[in-house]
């Protein structure tokens, strides 16, 4: 038996935390050694200040006057722009951050989420799609692109399980990272004491897309970016097959700028629609949540009829590594505080307790948070079209259905630009399941370079 340090100890009993104990005698010596590991990271007394202000209303939006619409660049950018961008990448200063902590549950898919077959020819994976396109990046400047993969305790193995299966796309192995997301203990609303799942094993969940940035810094991924001489990271979620990655138009004005934060926007059409808003509050770029926009200023417009507060955010955006190991050095993001219902084990009852309210309390970081910090910022606007078809939902909007014909519609407008006649539906959707990868091309551009004029589309089409 692994005998429990007495700092430790200490610390469990001073925090009214010593429940967490309960079993100790029978797990294994394996068990223990793990378990007190995970006990020792813990901080009590920041788990103690938060459940301390568990009742505390968070900020509310300043006055209407104090926030302003934010000002948004046009996403066709002058030569040069565009041309700064493409020399960040042939320098080699780029990388690319994928987030790819969630699994498909809500699709009906007990995988990793980044497995999910989305291509309409080729039922290629969400991680296929994009590491093709990291990888006709590299190919296209003659660079090195590292790409950063983010997961989590619940994904992690399956997911390098999987690149390794699939010989990761192509990618050079030593370019690719898998680093996992934080966690953080749920504590009970009432006591604070932090919960069980069973003996041994504290129940843990996902500290939030904000965890992110934290977990670079946690797991020396600053530090090996900083060693390559990257400079900036291109960050997006894995459940948008549409991003451009990388776009060497907003990677341009990103650098040219000078920006520390960069994000793209899609403009929303309907108030009603459940996607965050770039802001101006302070002077500093933010991010206000659907759910704390008031209705009325949701529906504001302007004289030509568009949404004044429409600046959507389809979270794609480029972080500075500057700027990324000042936020994830100094704190600079903070917890927010959920009320969730967990079931637990409870060392009193020796029983799993399935509560029918709300009885824990969840913390996690969010991402957006980090965008007030930056003294200098842009904001691209992106199309929808091309750029935004999250896959979220198994049926209806955001679904792999919505997100299969976004991307066949996308490849026929690029086919239909190299004069190539695509057979569409009423609809606007072809016909004809259309798929191009991005090996054979990255935008229109290239495509109108590669395509045969004697195309014809008459059954599903797939260009490689």
């Amino acid at each position: 038996m692994s005998q429990l340090s007495p700092e430790l100890y200490a610390r469990l009993r001073d925090h009214g935390q010593e429940h967490l104990l309960f079993g100790w005698d029978r797990l294994s010596i394996e068990a223990q050694v793990g378990f007190e590991a995970e006990l020792a990271k813990i901080d009590f007394a920041a788990l103690k200040r938060l459940h301390a202000s568990r009742d505390t209303a968070p900020a509310a939006l300043p006055p209407r006057e104090l926030i302003a619409p934010i000002p948004v660049r046009p996403r066709t950018v002058p030569a040069a722009v565009h041309a700064a961008g493409e020399e960040s990448l042939r320098r080699g200063e780029v990388a690319v951050l994928l987030v790819a902590g969630g699994q498909g549950s809500r699709l009906g898919f007990d995988k990793p989420k980044g497995m999910f077959p989305v291509a309409p020819v080729t039922n290629a994976s969400l991680f296929r799609i994009h590491c093709e396109k990291v990888l006709a990046l590299s190919r296209r400047y003659a660079c090195s692109v590292p790409l950063l993969v983010m997961t989590s305790l619940a994904t992690h193995a399956e997911t390098e399980a999987y690149f390794h299966a699939q010989g990761f796309f192509g990618l050079p192995r030593e370019d690719v990272y898998f680093f996992q997301q934080g966690t953080m203990p749920a504590v009970d609303i009432a006591t604070g004491r932090i919960l069980l799942e069973a003996p041994g094993q504290l129940f843990l969940s996902p500290n939030g897309h904000g965890g992110t940035l934290t977990a670079l810094a946690e797991t020396g991924m600053l530090d090996e970016l900083e060693s390559r001489g990257i400079r900036h990271v291109f960050y997006f979620q894995v459940d948008n097959p549409l991003v451009k990655v990388c776009d060497p138009a907003f990677l341009g004005t990103h650098v040219t700028v000078g920006s520390a934060a960069s994000s793209k926007v899609v403009y929303k059409e309907d108030p009603s629609e459940k996607v965050g808003v770039l802001a101006v509050i302070a002077g500093r770029c933010t991010i206000i949540e659907y759910s704390d926009m008031p209705a009325e200023m949701a529906e504001e417009r302007e004289a030509d009829g568009r949404l004044r507060f429409r600046a959507g955010n389809p979270a794609i955006h480029l972080f500075d590594v500057g700027f990324l190991r000042r936020v994830t050095s100094t704190g600079g993001l903070t917890y927010h505080i959920a009320r969730k219902k967990v079931a637990y084990f409870d060392p009193d009852t020796e029983r799993v307790i399935s509560p029918t309210s709300e009885n824990a309390l969840k913390f996690e970081l969010f991402i957006f948070d980090a965008l007030p910090l930056a003294d200098r910022w842009v904001v691209v606007e992106t199309s929808r079209a091309e750029e935004f078809a999250p896959l979220k939902n198994a049926t209806g909007a955001d679904s792999p259905d919505s997100a299969r014909q976004a991307l066949m519609r996308l490849h026929a407008d690029w086919l239909e630009s190299a004069g190539i006649s695509v057979p569409r539906g009423t609809d606007g959707n072809p016909e004809h399941p259309v798929e191009i990868s991005p090996l054979f091309a990255l935008d229109a551009k290239e495509c109108r370079s590669k395509v045969s004029p004697q195309l014809l589309i008459t059954g599903p089409t797939y260009l490689e």
